[in-house]
């Protein structure tokens, strides 16, 4: 009977948070795709710049 009346009160308390992850989702997820977008081209730029870096290495026969 306590394991059914704890179940009842995190069901009560419980829903409406669920409800507001569900709806505050795909909200955030648009918050946050200009950043992803700007990660990925932040990354590109890092990756020309070491590949520009390196370049004498590998072409010395120093690369993997």
């Amino acid at each position: 009977m306590t394991k059914f009346l704890l179940w009842l009160l995190v069901l009560i308390f419980c829903w409406p948070l669920a409800l507001l992850a569900l709806v505050l989702y795909p909200v955030v997820w648009l918050l946050l795709l200009p950043f992803r977008l700007l990660g990925v081209a932040v990354d590109g730029a890092l990756g020309l710049v070491r590949a520009l870096f390196m370049l004498p290495a590998r072409v010395l026969g120093g690369g993997r």
